[in-house]
């Protein structure tokens, strides 16, 4: 059953309930009223006439009228017997007005009795019957038809059960109306889902202006489907690089491939080739391996860079940095390296950051002619590795972290073009950003920024990262 027609009902469920309680009250107090109005008269009257002398005359009726009102009336003596009525209708003589005749005293007791099919409020109470031989105990009872206060309830039942009937009815089209106003923005939202689902756009949003829950929910709802829209774009870029870098992979690992092959094939030639010869293609096929090597490695680190960041630590900067550097002294001796640290705390993932910090230092030592000068610094700016030698090319600068981009300065060397990717990679991951720059006096200067961690987390830092094993004095 659709919510609209639920909603209907319930309003006029409680509208009827709500005027049926109202009806039966009305009904019960309107009843109670009018028996109240006759009971009165029947005591008003019934006082008169105890306050009187009651005598029956030769035609059975009182010597005066008994106060007026009551259209019927008897008086009963004690032997059971009726000394005078009017109306001509005989009322029911029970043993209350049995014990009320004998001259028992008693409240007055009131009944409803039937007379001949017709209805009747009867009152019964004590009275002294006076005649020739003295005064003698009797009962006296009154009564009046109910016929008009039942015509009267009758008309009103009638009238209570079509108010209820139009209250029903108008109670479900106003809440039919109602419900329509008041769900409108959940069919907007039905519609705008359904309109996401059957075209796949997340551009479509609600418009609510009532802050009521309605309203909260569509504001919800649309957060939701921005969110989702963000998530969405995040997934398609995601998918981009990814196809781009298998594309870009593809594409430089031919090379490589197919030198190796080259080299292979000449090699199983045979005895055509001297031992000279033979020795250079395998140092080509070696060389060869080692860069395919690399690049392959290069190629897993971004694609798993791609991958969220769920197992950060606090680490200390400047000793991963220092650790860093010992590799590149042993690795590079020709290349001479200074260094400035300070103590910095940053949240990351240590293999990451090493990986991203040799990049950087290979990069500048390879830049760098022999005896060259590379400047480390730690501070509070982040790391800062500059190099002296020919610098960046003013027309490479914004693609020098381009997957595989080779520059001016680099064609002639041996390298994939990933390293710089990665740091690049690296930083955004770790909320942080790198610069690359020529100095004012030559060579280039790449800044790795990352948010540094709060002081007071310093010392636990010092003591959960391990100190280098190789550390180096600051310069």
């Amino acid at each position: 059953m659709p919510l609209r027609r639920r909603l209907a009902i319930a309003c006029a469920s409680a509208v009827a309930l709500a005027i049926l309680l109202a009806a039966i009250v009305v009904y019960v107090v309107v009843r109670s009223q009018l028996l109240g109005q006759v009971d009165d008269e029947l005591h008003a009257q019934a006082a008169l006439l105890q306050g009187s002398q009651l005598r029956c005359g030769s035609n059975q009726g009182p010597a005066s009228p008994p106060g007026g009102g009551a259209p019927i009336w008897q008086i009963v003596t004690s032997d059971g017997g009726v000394a005078c009525s009017e109306g001509n209708v005989p009322l029911p003589f029970d043993s209350v007005a049995q014990s009320y005749a004998a001259g028992n005293p008693g409240p007055p007791y009131l009944q409803n009795v039937t007379v001949g099919g017709t209805p009747l409020r009867q009152l019964t109470v004590t009275a002294t019957l006076t005649g020739p031989f003295g005064a003698a105990p009797a009962a006296l009872q009154l009564a009046r038809p109910l016929a008009p206060v039942h015509n009267v309830l009758a008309d009103l039942r009638l009238v209570l059960f079509l108010l209820c009937a139009g209250g029903i009815a108008l109670a479900a089209c106003l809440g039919r109306l109602a419900a329509g106003r008041v769900l409108a923005p959940l069919g907007e939202v039905a519609q705008t889902a359904q309109h996401i689902t059957d075209t796949e756009d997340l551009t479509s949003r609600i418009q609510y202006h009532a802050d009521d829950e309605v309203g909260q929910l569509s504001a919800r709802f649309n957060a939701m489907i921005e969110r989702l829209q963000g998530s969405r774009a995040a997934l398609d870029e995601s998918v981009r690089a990814q196809r781009q870098l298998v594309a870009d992979a593809s594409h430089e690992l031919r090379t490589p491939i197919t030198s190796l092959r080259t080299n292979i094939e000449v090699l199983m030639a045979g005895d055509a080739l001297s031992e000279d010869d033979r020795h250079r293609l395998l140092a080509d096929v070696l060389e060869q391996s080692e860069e395919l090597s690399a690049l392959i490695g290069d190629v897993i680190e971004l694609a798993r860079g791609d991958l969220p960041i769920t197992s950060a630590e606090d680490i200390r900067l400047d000793r991963l940095v220092a650790e860093c550097l010992t590799r590149a002294r042993r690795d590079f001796p020709e290349v001479r390296f200074e260094s400035s640290f300070e103590p910095l705390v940053i949240d990351g993932v240590p293999e990451r950051l090493a990986r991203a910090v040799n990049n950087l230092l290979d990069n500048a030592a390879h830049h760098s002619a022999a005896g060259g000068l590379v400047e480390v610094t730690v501070d509070e700016h982040g790391v800062q590795v500059r190099d002296h030698g020919t610098g960046i090319d003013p027309a490479d600068l914004p693609y020098v972290f381009d997957r595989f981009f080779r520059g001016a300065n680099s064609r002639g060397r041996q390298g994939s073009g990933l390293g710089l990717a990665i740091v690049r990679q690296t930083a955004l991951q770790h909320g942080g950003s790198v610069q690359a720059a020529n100095g004012p006096d030559g060579g280039a200067i790449f800044t790795l920024r990352l948010p540094i961690v709060t002081e007071d987390q310093l010392d636990r830092a010092d003591d959960e990262y391990p100190v280098a094993t190789d550390p180096l004095p600051l310069s």
